[in-house]
């Protein structure tokens, strides 16, 4: 029998109203004696905020969206529980000194300084963001091992990695990172060319918020997972194949230098990966779904294509690139993302876009976090005005 602490352990959950948050709850919910929401954070819905709070009695809450505090604290003014709102907030609550993990499943660039805050906190990190590290992988690489703080990895295909490296100490020969293929895996690029928004948000296997569900259709999602991947397991991009496996099933794989691969398995469910991250070392029981073996009649693998899904291509260029490539790539992917879902821009016009950003901003190597926020804000512009 295992002896669990008797303390729960204190989560700070940063965008605990979006995909990944509110299937962390529902890990909570499945553990209150080991487990405890402490911080809530939401960046504009504030009503499902409000209900969380309730429901969940955390310390605090913050809304980033500061239109909306009065809002938020007026509907909470009958409870125990501190309102903040902005930015600045996220990034002060972190540090807050009952928290023992942050989880941090911001979308996009938003995630990056509140994780910052909390690595210089010490407080381990339980990684949904990818984006913190494909914009800023060597800075918070370099502040993890400054700050002892591990990052546990919450993407189904990171977190898979990471069980395949379990008690393992011999070189990583290969990394096969899994992609669904996404909704047009079979299109042809004249198909790809009236691809819609509404289109596109039909994800096949999996329920993600739209900004996600959109990087998935462009394979832009992959390639910023080959990019995390170079950072949380240290591993050069060359080492790292992307396979295209559409029921799902194989999470991830690690290939070893005598030619075994250990992969993991499992029923496409986020939420197994995030108990993992906040339960580590050890395995929780759960009622989450479980494989149906005699269901898995054909697992397939096919090579992704380049030229039809030129994002996953140009990912892999920015992070042979260096500096502040990825950044830049970031940061045009998150405004031809949201201009293709206002139908502002073609599908295929995003590749175009984010190329021709990456190709007018100038290279820079050894940046800072200030550095990091200009090339940000910078590129942003840049691939507007090409829209």
């Amino acid at each position: 029998m295992k002896q669990h602490n008797k303390e729960p352990k204190r989560i700070c959950i940063l965008g605990s109203t979006g995909s990944i948050g509110t299937q962390t709850l529902q890990v909570v919910s499945q553990h209150p004696d080991l487990f405890e929401a402490y911080v809530l954070t939401a960046n504009t819905q504030a009503d499902l905020l409000i209900a969380q709070a309730r429901q969940y009695q955390p310390a605090c809450v913050v809304i980033a969206d500061e239109s909306r505090y009065e809002y938020v604290r007026e509907a909470l003014s009958d409870q125990p529980i501190q309102v903040y709102a902005g930015a600045d907030a996220l990034c002060q609550v972190v540090k807050m000194e009952p928290v023992d993990i942050v989880l941090t499943a911001l979308v996009g660039f938003a995630g990056l300084r509140p994780t910052i805050s909390a690595i210089e906190a010490r407080k381990p990190i339980a990684l949904a963001n990818k984006e913190t590290l494909v914009v800023a992988g060597e800075l918070i690489t370099r502040l993890c091992v400054e700050n002892h703080v591990p990052i546990l990895p919450v993407d189904s295909e990171h977190s898979a990695i990471f069980q395949s490296l379990m008690g393992e100490c011999s070189p990583i020969e290969k990394i096969i990172l899994t992609a669904s293929g996404g909704p047009f895996r079979t299109f042809t690029l004249e198909q790809l060319r009236d691809v819609t928004p509404a289109m596109a948000l039909k994800h096949p296997n999996w329920d993600m918020g739209a900004k996600i569900t959109i990087d998935s259709a462009t394979m832009m999602n992959k390639g910023f997972e080959v990019i995390e991947a170079c950072w949380l397991f240290d591993v050069k991009p060359e080492k790292i194949q992307v396979v295209v496996h559409p029921q799902s099933v194989v999470h991830s794989a690690v290939q070893f230098e005598d030619g075994a691969v250990k992969a993991q398995l499992g029923a496409p469910d986020m939420r197994v990966p995030i108990q993992l991250a906040l339960s580590y070392p050890e395995r929780l029981a759960s009622d989450f779904p479980r494989l149906d073996w005699w269901q898995m009649k054909d697992l397939t693998f096919e090579q992704p294509d380049t030229q039809k899904f030129r994002c996953l291509q140009m990912a892999y260029e920015a992070i042979r690139l260096g500096g502040n490539a990825a950044c830049i790539v970031n940061a045009a992917n998150e405004v031809v993302n949201l201009a293709f879902r206002r139908g502002e821009c073609r599908f295929l016009q995003m590749a175009d876009i984010i190329e021709q950003t990456l190709q007018r901003m100038p290279h820079q190597e050894s940046l800072t976090l200030e550095n990091y926020l200009e090339c940000d804000a910078e590129a942003r512009i840049i691939a507007k005005e090409l829209i």
